[in-house]
């Protein structure tokens, strides 16, 4: 049996190859021997969110998977022949990130063969990783323009160390192919909107603070435009936590967005301040997405049918990792132009599934 070699050190030698490595070979059906697995990191090998990933790929097309525990530095995977729709529940058993798991799956079960309910257990909000806030309110509706139907429900929020929250994912088959996506216009700003959530931290007014940071470091740019931010105290989650995530929507219809979690030692006014100043590093960059975004859309529009443009910010490692990646999975070109990033998608039907 042959395998398709995948060095996990090359590039940003993280998480990263190793989630779309599993979901670009559960798509294709395409034997992975993954080696060298996140050597660029401190702790090398396996997590307990990474070995989840691989384990959900091996799960929803009913594959085979050699040498997969926490700290293995190379997998074997065999996908099945197809992808399986339905409901499945993943317990991450940690703090970490629930929506990176969802990066590795979403695509997958966009070629199964019936829409899917996913309920994962884990970590939502924390450093190094999309806010479950940023999927819902940036990603998913850019993926919406693709005709990606995915919807996500915040169940229970979860943050580091204790995890145990929970989303739950909505996806649907796409019909035929994935299409493009063209941003390449900026436009102005139409509006700022957000959300400030806070985890039994309502007596210090924590998501009140946050908001007011955020505005007052907007006010400090001179950009006289007032946020519209979503206020949320939770009492649900297993322990204190705190995030906030706002976007900016152009009058060229492009969302760019930033978020930022709460950790000991980072104040409310601190977060606020944080998300403002990142959020417009990338909008005055001229971007038409903000950097994190950037390179969550690169494996759908290497799967789309057509040619996808948008502007980065800045190249950054998991950018230039997943078009790595897309060349070597799919064959599908690239090129990189005072920013503005063309992908030309190779057009991946779902009968061929």
């Amino acid at each position: 049996m042959s395998f398709f070699e995948i060095d996990g050190s090359q590039k940003s030698g993280s998480g990263t190859i190793l989630r779309y490595s599993a979901a670009l070979s559960s798509i294709l059906k395409k034997n992975l021997h993954l080696f060298n697995i996140r050597q660029k990191r401190e702790k090398k090998g396996l997590r307990p969110q990474h070995l989840k990933a691989i384990q959900a790929c091996n799960e929803i097309t009913k594959g085979s998977l050699k040498n997969a525990y926490v700290q293995s530095d190379e997998i074997y995977y065999t996908p099945g022949k197809n992808i399986h729709g339905g409901k499945y529940f993943f317990d991450i058993t940690t703090a970490g990130s629930t929506t990176m798991l969802s990066q590795t799956i979403i695509p997958i079960l966009l070629f199964a063969n019936k829409p899917s309910i996913v309920e994962i257990t884990g970590g939502l909000f924390q450093d190094f990783a999309p806010a479950a806030h940023h999927l819902e309110l940036i990603v998913l509706p850019l993926l919406k323009r693709m005709k990606i139907d995915v919807s996500i429900k915040i169940i229970k929020p979860g943050y580091v160390p204790q995890g145990q929250g929970i989303i739950q994912l909505h996806i649907k088959p796409i019909k035929d192919y994935i299409e493009p996506i063209n941003l390449e216009k900026r436009g102005e700003i139409k509006n700022i909107k957000g959300i400030a959530l806070s985890s039994n931290l309502e007596s210090q007014n924590v998501s009140d603070r946050m908001m007011v940071s955020f505005q007052n470091e907007i006010d400090k740019m001179k950009k006289n435009i007032k946020s519209d931010i979503k206020l949320i105290y939770d009492e649900t989650a297993h322990q204190k936590g705190a995030s906030l995530t706002c976007f900016i929507e152009t009058t060229q219809n492009c969302l760019i967005g930033m978020d930022v979690a709460g950790k000991i030692g980072r104040s409310s006014e601190k977060i606020g301040q944080m998300v403002a100043k990142q959020l417009f590093e990338d909008f005055n960059a001229k971007a038409t997405l903000d950097r994190y975004t950037a390179d969550q859309l690169i494996i759908y529009s290497a799967l789309a049918k057509g040619t996808s443009t948008y502007i980065i910010p800045r190249m950054t490692e998991h950018i230039e990792t997943n078009l790595w990646l897309i060349e070597k999975f799919l064959n599908a070109k690239y090129e990189i132009i005072n920013n503005l990033l063309t992908i030309h998608g190779i057009g991946y039907k779902k009968s061929s599934n």
